[in-house]
């Protein structure tokens, strides 16, 4: 099936809610997930559209040291295991390059073990920060450089 990478809008952002749990599973982070990066930077935040909807998204953001930070990225259910995943976030790249970004940068908790993994499998290096998102909450901290150059 086609998709379609392009940025998200609002209609976008309330869908990938109304599915949160075809992206997240029993997991729930819509917490996590800030109107106010899609309306203030539109241009890092894509979604992956096909015909049968939203089958990915990524919310990011360029700041203001040159970093692309990956705040949320996800993929449905049914789209696991096909390569969107990297798609997306080799178009997150392009548009964080797009605005000065040099490096990337993301996180996740220290036991989402898929999360980790995908992430080296870019081609990040990964570090444990201690108190990274509060007292006695440690956090994966992702880094590398860009382009990413992917095989």
């Amino acid at each position: 099936m086609d998709t379609d990478i392009a940025p998200a809008g609002v209609a976008d952002f309330h869908r990938v809610l109304a599915d949160h749990p075809r992206y997240w599973g029993e997991r729930d982070l819509r917490s996590l997930h800030l109107l106010a990066l899609v309306q203030e930077f539109g241009s890092t935040c894509l979604v992956a559209r096909a015909e049968d909807g939203i089958r990915g998204y990524v919310f990011g953001f360029v700041t203001p040291d040159g970093t692309g930070y990956v705040h949320l990225i996800a993929t449905r259910d049914d789209a696991r295991g096909t390569g969107l995943g990297r798609q997306l976030y080799t178009a997150f790249a392009e548009a964080a390059e797009r605005h000065d970004a040099q490096r990337l940068k993301a996180i996740t908790s220290v036991g989402n073990t898929g999360s980790i993994a995908f992430r080296r499998s870019l081609g990040f290096e990964a570090e444990v920060v201690d108190d990274y998102d509060g007292p006695g909450r440690a956090m994966a901290v992702f880094h590398r450089d860009l382009p990413l150059d992917m095989p």
